[in-house]
């Protein structure tokens, strides 16, 4: 199988098509980001980088079985300023438009955040197919709604039942060293939306299922001293860290700390170290922009049984 993938970050597509079982033949990965180029060529040397989208032209690829993509999300987040398509980031959907013109593959993926149902529509019109959600929670320790446009058949996976609690590193001594003093709190809450500036959302969700735990003993907005209750799911990542905006957890409820990049990892189902060989702010970022893995590999097994269908 021949596939492009643009916007690929740190290659998931290529980590979920393993997962599902799929003999890829060449994986045309179009990526601009050199931290996440590094990552993806140390999983996969074998990959073949055709740089900025914006560039790729279908003329010069072979034969396309397969189009994945998750387009930058940022002019359509509930949370961010909503620009929609005047967002120059987000125009960048309709070169993957435009290349499932030109490669016509067999079949097409694109994954997209939560959005204001006219651009969902506009979106829907060019893909040819009603958008299905699914949320990260039910292969995973996060919780994370996004929207998938296929012309492959779209279930929802079953619910794995995963908790924060499950995917936390412990050290030679049981604990992860904590960064300071939880300050408790009684009331139950929700996890992080729309209403949380500087770009740090849970893109337009209103949820019960993360639980804060408490607050860190810091300075600072109350979305960055929020520490969640490892017996529930953790908020979705973001491709922001420093500053103290890394997901935060405690294990004794009197202490908290950050997540670290391996958990982050768990997080988007990723393998334990995968990102290892860039700065932990670099880990943070792709993790954050990436895709959960086994969302993705859940849709790519329908393409063992699946007839093959133009796009």
């Amino acid at each position: 199988m021949n596939v492009l993938s643009l916007f690929d970050g740190m290659a998931c597509g290529r980590l979920a098509l393993e997962k599902a079982g799929i003999k890829v033949d060449n994986y045309f990965a179009s990526e601009i980001d050199k931290y996440a180029i590094t990552i993806a060529k140390k999983n996969w040397p074998d990959i073949i980088h055709v740089g900025d989208v914006q560039n790729v032209k279908g003329a010069d690829l072979p034969k396309i079985d397969l189009l994945i993509g998750g387009s930058p999300c940022q002019g359509f987040s509930f949370a961010g300023k909503q620009l929609n398509f005047d967002d120059p980031r987000s125009k960048l959907f309709f070169d993957f438009v435009r290349l499932k013109d030109e490669c016509k593959p067999k079949y097409f993926l694109l994954e997209n955040v939560k959005m204001k149902k006219e651009s969902q529509q506009i979106i829907t019109e060019y893909m040819g197919v009603d958008p299905v959600e699914i949320n990260s929670a039910l292969v995973s320790a996060q919780n994370r709604r996004r929207l998938y446009w296929s012309n492959l058949p779209i279930e929802q996976p079953e619910d794995k039942g995963i908790m924060l609690a499950d995917i936390l590193q412990y050290d030679e001594i049981g604990i992860i060293k904590s960064y300071g003093k939880l300050e408790l709190r009684n009331e139950k809450a929700i996890c992080l939306d729309a209403n949380y500036h500087k770009g740090l959302d849970n893109h337009g969700q209103h949820t019960g299922v993360c639980k804060l735990a408490g607050y860190a003993d810091l300075k600072g907005h109350d979305y960055v001293r929020r520490v969640y209750d490892p017996s529930r799911k953790a908020p979705t990542l973001n491709a922001h860290s420093g500053g103290n905006l890394e997901p935060k957890t405690t294990t004794d409820y009197k202490t908290w700390r950050k997540l670290t990049p391996l958990e982050c990892e768990r997080l988007q189902t990723v393998p334990d170290n995968y990102t290892s060989g860039v700065s932990n702010t670099q880990r943070y970022k792709m993790l954050g922009n990436g895709w959960t893995v086994d969302v993705i590999a859940h849709i790519f097994k329908k393409i063992i049984d699946t007839p093959h269908k133009r796009a």
